[in-house]
């Protein structure tokens, strides 16, 4: 089984299909993942085949590292479009998630003031009020809704502890429009969210949340789950289409 365990704390630049010349912070531990999902796409594999035995990183230890790519970034004349919290798993499962987010947007407008700050979450911490404050505080606050259908999210995004998709939305609505939503839609094993079963009540949920921008996306490399297959252009881009047609901006990505 092919994986991508990251680095922590920082990993990269890589090219994000959506974000652009992206450089990575990890906030979970660098040998494993800790993750309040356990998604059968995640291509860091299933939660169980990578238990970490190393400690999540500090806020000292990020801000440190955060500074010295950059100064090297700098250096080289090599900056960032984007800082993108990602990596093993859940990065507000970090207890020092939102000092980390401080310092971040305090050394991002001292070395690369153009680039933006992002977090790719599962949605499963914003109840949580500094994780909710911190997310307001950030450009790209990229949040997880990839059904409503709760029968659905248990065999496909596995949630590890009770997840209530209705308090997700909730929750999605607090941000008041400063929030992206994100969308994996795909086949195979038994699961096809691309057809209008799935994509009208979520839609209708979207257009509740009144997000800033909807991303929607497709598997992109090895899952876990071998037998899972991308979802079409034209299925994607009908999506697409029904979301612009709300009234919101979206992007698919292929």
């Amino acid at each position: 089984m092919s994986t991508v365990i990251y680095p922590s704390p920082i990993f990269g630049p890589v090219h994000s299909r959506r974000l652009g010349v992206s450089l990575g912070i990890n906030l979970l531990p660098g040998d494993g993942k800790v993750c309040s999902f356990d998604c059968i796409y995640c291509e860091c594999g299933f939660n169980a085949d990578h238990r970490a035995h190393q400690k999540m990183p500090t806020r000292e230890e990020v801000a440190a590292a955060l500074e010295k790519r950059l100064q090297a970034m700098c250096a080289e004349g090599q900056l960032p479009d984007v800082l993108t919290f990602a990596g093993n798993g859940e990065p507000t499962a970090n207890p020092q998630f939102a000092e980390i987010i401080d310092d971040t947007i305090r050394l991002r407008d001292r070395y690369c003031p153009k680039a933006k700050v992002s977090v790719l979450s599962n949605s499963t911490f914003i109840h949580r009020p500094s994780v909710h404050d911190a997310l307001m505080r950030v450009d790209n606050n990229i949040l997880k809704l990839d059904t409503v259908d709760a029968a659905y999210i248990q065999k496909v995004d596995r949630p590890v502890g009770n997840y209530d998709v209705q308090q997700i939305i909730e929750g999605l609505k607090r941000f008041h429009g400063h929030v992206i939503i994100q969308t994996m839609f795909m086949k195979g094993d038994g699961t096809d969210n691309t057809g209008d079963e799935y994509v009208g009540p979520w839609l209708e949920a979207v257009k509740e949340i009144t997000p800033q921008q909807v991303m929607i996306y497709t598997i992109d490399r090895e899952t876990p789950d071998k037998l899972l297959q991308k979802a079409t252009h034209e299925e994607l881009d009908h999506i697409r289409d029904r979301v612009i047609a709300a009234g919101i901006p979206c992007q698919a990505s292929y």
